[in-house]
């Protein structure tokens, strides 16, 4: 679904979160209620957690080409990107360490940076092009004696750009550098096999694939140690403290397969919308340029600058219409801040104040395309006084 219950929202949002499918909440049910069990027990009662959990685990190792072991599971993305990088710098002391990440990566990957580097790791973050692009000759030659582990997002977020994640991962395999990646945005959307793309460590949420919220994932390629981010139990293989959400790790299965599944024909589907949009809105509305690649982008990523406008109050407006968009500006201690992607791409601070991100799924149709972009133009026009 893609409205609210009043029938009457047109979601497009989806790089935020997605609805769960009806199969995925289905799927959790019966591990709210009659199969409750601690799947750490060791009574037969706790044994149907415990194997519900085995089984999700082995489904979304089969969709991004791992092993089921090396699956870790977690609170979302953003703990599995902290624990991706503060293993592999506590497990050196966090002295003589070096990282390697981008100027465009999320907040979950900027903020731990920042923390570790006053715990004395030195941390490199590298420009990316006007279209969001990292360089992988700038990624290598950027590499250190003391370069510990290469961290770069498959998909970014917000500008949907798709990064050259194989190339990057066989950089650093041939340097023997761990090499990371925020799949969080890509996972359920483009194809993923950690082992083509020479992939160490990678971290995913269930929530933006039409999983439930408050799960995600660390992938930890075999032989690869890492030491717990939280302590306390014996849970996930002695790395992970702390009672399993077995609904939401079933869930988390049902929504990764489900979404591998029907990946090509989704993708085809809202590639066309996405294109039908950015091509709609640049044509039509004078002033608007696309932030991201043109075509390495993520197939329901549309960013687009509105010169003369503020996002916010457009996001507010387009509210107030039933639609549900985001924009370039985030709301901190009562000021708006302009995204640091968009600024790290060569925006000016009015340009990226003045996007609006649109993501759209297969769930929406073309029509609520065609509808969004009609209200949306109504807007900035009304916002130019034109």
């Amino acid at each position: 679904m893609n409205r609210s219950s009043e029938n009457s929202t047109i979601y497009m949002d989806h790089a935020a979160t997605t609805p769960m499918y009806p199969e995925v909440n289905e799927a959790m049910f019966p591990y709210m209620e009659e199969m409750f069990g601690n799947p750490s027990a060791v009574y037969r009662f706790a044994g149907k957690s415990a194997r519900a959990v085995a089984d999700a685990r082995g489904k979304i190792a089969r969709t991004i080409g791992a092993l089921p072991e090396e699956i870790y599971f977690t609170s979302g993305g953003s703990e599995s990107d902290n624990w991706a990088l503060f293993s592999v710098c506590e497990e050196r002391g966090f002295k003589n360490c070096h990282i390697i990440t981008t100027q465009i990566e999320h907040h979950a990957i900027i903020e731990v940076c920042k923390r570790l580097e006053k715990l004395g790791v030195e941390v490199t973050y590298l420009p990316v092009s006007a279209e969001g692009l990292v360089d992988p000759a700038l990624v290598e030659k950027s590499i250190r004696p003391e370069t510990v582990i290469i961290s770069v997002m498959m998909a970014n977020n917000e500008i949907g750009t798709i990064e050259p994640v194989a190339e990057i991962g066989q950089i650093a395999r041939e340097k023997g550098i761990l090499f990371h990646t925020d799949a969080v945005q890509a996972l359920g959307h483009i194809p993923i096999d950690v082992g083509t793309m020479n992939i160490d460590l990678m971290s995913a949420s269930a929530h933006k694939l039409g999983g439930p919220k408050g799960v995600g994932l660390l992938y930890v390629r075999k032989g690869q140690n890492i030491t717990p981010f939280i302590s306390g139990g014996s849970q996930e293989r002695g790395k992970r403290a702390g009672t399993l959400n077995v609904p939401g790790i079933v869930g988390f299965g049902e929504a990764a397969l489900r979404a591998c599944s029907r990946m090509d024909t989704d993708s085809a589907e809202v590639t066309h919308m996405r294109d039908h949009m950015i091509s709609r809105l640049l044509t039509e509305l004078p002033g608007s340029s696309l932030n991201g690649h043109p075509t390495k982008r993520l197939p329901g990523n549309v960013n687009i600058s509105f010169e003369g406008i503020e996002g916010e109050t457009a996001l507010i407006m387009l509210d107030r219409a039933g639609i549900c968009v985001s924009s370039g500006s985030a709301c901190s201690s009562g000021a708006l801040d302009p995204s640091h992607v968009l600024l790290a791409i060569g925006r000016s601070r009015d340009e990226a104040r003045s996007a609006i991100r649109i993501t759209p799924a297969a769930s929406n149709r073309m029509y609520e395309v065609d509808a969004v972009i009609d209200k949306l133009e109504e807007i900035i026009r009304q916002l130019r006084g034109i």
